[in-house]
């Protein structure tokens, strides 16, 4: 079911300027670097460059349809490429949003399940998707593309697909609202209402509310939430009306439930309760927020119809997009985690809970900013520094601006100040670290994404591997 030249126009009130309107376009692409047999090319604008301005490289590289905005291809390319199609439009950015509407209402039967939370959207994602694909052919999200570029493109990519997962992000209120509205859910998904973005939201109560924006998208709303979070146990205990709820936990009463949770090496292995039955979950990596994310795709499961079996395969075999929970082995028997893509208070504490019951012979922390916090900025890495005290970390790197009130609670804490090692340059922080490992050391990476310590992960994974 692939869109015409004709339905990209009407339904972008665009201009053909060359071509053929009754061509299909059948894969898009907005990067001219990953171009790989794409059919369509679109011109967007970026912060710092315009892609509008790369639509010759996108030709030279096989596209036969691009979508520029009006101004950025004159007379004299029209006639020299001329059996390239090429569509004007006002705004390719709203061109995007608008051909993944059209491209969306073509797909009539498919189930969409939406998620998003301040947390573990990705990895939920990931595990949701393995455990749907053991019986539908299923689309996911691509690494965490979740705002408005990367949920059309998500959208754009269905092809014989009977399931879609689609991570929706957001930073302010009303985004959700937005990609909601263009990949219609079926079944909706929140994971938990933490502390990311609260310096542009105010406050936790105010994120609840953009996240249940995810609502707006739906025909039926049918809804799983995570009923140990506060927030979300709150609301679900209100009186509303027409909100099919669905709900998962370990410690409040849920419709899906885990028990006995066990740590086996470095899987965890449960009891999940649904209802009248009682399923024996392995999950590939330990820790309680995989265990929330298994009932959470358990529970998806039941209400798609699967076994058992297939929920049981799905979550034993999914694969983590990469930087998030990344475990790596490098030499010495040195173990990196990789969870440098994203922060906050509440993913901050998963992961320092997470090195804290590692079987190690140092427990090292490399800690940086967490971002868009706002003014609760200082309380919020404090509150990182009293968890780091609080899990025993034997030693203590960090790293940026706001790292510093990590640093200064952990030692008011209890932590001693020798342990603790404060840098501003990636390089230093590299070169200390390389130094100080030793053999069976652990050492977790963690910050928001433009702290980009992934790059000292990638530095030490390729200088230390084994041979």
């Amino acid at each position: 079911m692939n869109l015409k030249i004709k339905d990209i126009l009407m339904c972008t009130n665009g201009i053909l300027v060359n071509g053929d309107e009754n061509i299909e376009c059948e894969d898009f692409s907005v990067d001219t670097r990953d171009l790989e047999g794409e059919d369509t090319y679109i011109g967007l604008q970026g912060k710092t460059f315009d892609g509008n301005t790369f639509w010759e490289i996108a030709v030279k590289k096989g596209v036969k349809t691009i979508i520029v905005e009006k101004n950025n291809i004159d007379e004299k390319d029209i006639k020299k490429y001329k059996d390239i199609n090429i569509i004007e439009v006002q705004d390719t950015k709203e061109a995007l949003k608008q051909i993944a509407n059209a491209k969306r209402l073509l797909y009539k039967d498919l189930i969409v399940v939406g998620i998003t939370g301040s947390v573990g959207k990705t990895s939920t994602k990931d595990i949701v998707a393995s455990v749907l694909s053991q019986k539908y052919n299923t689309l996911k999200t691509i690494e965490n593309n979740n705002n408005d570029v990367g949920v059309p493109l998500t959208i754009l990519r269905l092809k014989e697909h009977e399931v879609a997962v689609v991570e929706m992000g957001m930073n302010h209120s009303g985004e959700i609202s937005e990609l909601t509205r263009l990949a219609r859910p079926t079944l909706s998904v929140i994971t938990n209402v933490g502390t990311s973005h609260i310096g542009n939201l105010g406050s936790r109560e105010n994120i609840l509310k953009a996240k249940l924006e995810i609502l707006e998208g739906m025909e039926q709303p049918k809804i799983i939430i995570n009923n140990d979070n506060d927030l979300l146990n709150k609301w679900e205990n209100e009186e509303k009306e027409n909100i099919e709820v669905h709900t998962f936990g370990i410690n409040n009463e849920s419709e899906c439930m885990a028990s006995e949770i066990k740590r086996k090496g470095n899987e965890t292995v449960f009891i999940c309760k649904y209802k009248n039955e009682e399923i024996k979950i392995d999950v590939p990596i330990r820790g309680r927020a995989f265990v929330l994310n298994s009932l959470c795709a358990t529970l998806v499961g039941k209400l798609l119809n699967l076994s058992n079996e297939q929920i049981k395969n799905g979550i034993l075999n999914f694969e983590l997009t990469k930087r998030r929970m990344e475990i790596v082995k490098i030499k010495n028997n040195i173990t990196l985690i990789n969870d440098s893509y994203n922060a906050s208070l509440d993913s901050m504490k998963e992961s320092i809970k997470y090195l804290s019951e590692a079987n190690a012979n140092r427990k090292i922390a490399v800690l940086g900013d967490m971002f868009e916090l706002g003014k609760f900025s200082e309380e919020l890495h404090r509150k990182v520094g009293v968890e780091v005290a609080k899990n025993k970390i034997d030693i203590l790197y960090i790293i940026g601006d706001l790292a510093k009130y990590i640093k200064d609670e952990a030692i008011k804490c209890g932590m001693d100040e020798k342990n603790i090692y404060e840098f501003s340059d990636r390089k230093e922080l590299m070169s200390s670290i390389s130094k100080e490992m030793k053999e069976g050391d652990i050492v977790l990476f963690k910050a928001s994404n433009g702290m980009r310590l992934f790059d000292i992960v990638e530095n030490l994974k390729s200088n230390n591997k084994i041979s």
